[in-house]
């Protein structure tokens, strides 16, 4: 297999075999120690995209994991989420060590229950691996006490409730993910702070470049200039600021719009040509709902 193509694992029963872990006890649903999975000594990083969605809590002593350029070296608990499609990459070292647990689920397992529809509002699922959540002690200890409840049920035998409890406690581990990474959002404000100074150093580069004029940037390009998903900078900014990042966009595109409105003789469909819109009447009904003044009357009142 070239190795720019990943390992692609359809199925639960598929990954238990591949790591040569007993059989699952339900094949849409599983939860592995990763202290049961073998080390492999891999002399080249394998890509890996799976069909089902997973969370792991791991910690690692000498191994690495890697989500394109970022690179995770650590031994304090780290939580990933991911989402049925997302490619990761995995190499190791001789003497590596890890420990954790891991829950794979088929989204299958989901169907015909409330959490079938609401799953995709779940942000962590929508991070990039190098966005994984730092755990605190206390978190972690939340999360593992959740999970051992979990593993009962799991390797119990099963009845018409097992499901309906599984599922339950996974909305619960889900619901914890997205209260800690809040608080992540919070602690980590020197870093978060950062990104928001270069969100405001990209817009004000990209509305005065010339070569860059006549379009709005889009949410996309801003976060791939700070390297990291568009949720999860949405995520960080509605922390920091209130707002998200289009809605950054849009202030950052009304203050350039007051300074050619108070300072120009440019026409509104000259300017708003030059904000990057098609249609004047989309830029004035913009522009009026951030400042409750239509961009004549924002002239008129500033003369």
């Amino acid at each position: 297999m070239p190795a720019s193509e990943p390992l692609v694992i359809k199925t639960i029963s598929e990954f238990h075999q591949l790591r040569q872990l007993r059989k699952p006890m339900h094949p849409l649903f599983s939860i592995i120690d990763f202290a049961d999975i073998k080390r492999e000594d891999l002399s080249e990083p394998v890509h890996v995209a799976q069909h089902y969605y997973s969370i792991a809590m791991k910690r690692m002593e000498n191994g690495r994991i890697r989500y394109g350029q970022q690179e995770y070296d650590f031994e304090e608990g780290i939580l990933f989420f991911m989402a049925p499609g997302q490619v990761y990459t995995v190499y190791t070292a001789e003497d590596f060590k890890h420990t954790g647990w891991l829950i794979l689920f088929h989204p299958d397992f989901l169907w015909q229950t409330p959490l079938a529809k609401t799953i995709k509002q779940y942000e962590p699922f929508n991070y990039s691996v190098k966005e994984a959540l730092f755990l605190s002690e206390k978190e972690e200890q939340t999360l593992n006490h959740l999970v051992d409840q979990m593993k009962h049920e799991y390797e119990a035998n099963i009845d018409r409730f097992s499901s309906d409890v599984l599922i339950a406690q996974l909305e619960l581990l889900l619901t914890y993910g997205q209260r800690f990474y809040q608080r992540q959002f919070l602690t980590r404000k020197i870093s978060n702070h950062k990104m928001l100074e270069q969100l405001e150093d990209f817009l004000h580069a990209h509305f005065d470049h010339e070569s860059l004029q006549n379009r709005l940037p889009t949410v996309q390009e801003v976060a791939e200039h700070l390297n990291v998903t568009p949720n999860y900078l949405s995520s960080v900014l509605k922390v920091l600021t209130g707002q998200t990042t289009q809605q950054h966009i849009h202030d950052k595109l009304i203050e350039k719009a007051k300074e050619q409105l108070s300072a120009t003789s440019l026409s509104v469909s000259e300017i708003a040509f030059s904000l990057g819109f098609e249609h004047p009447q989309s830029f004035s009904k913009l522009f009026k709902s951030k400042t409750n003044f239509s961009p004549l009357e924002f002239r008129q009142s500033f003369n």
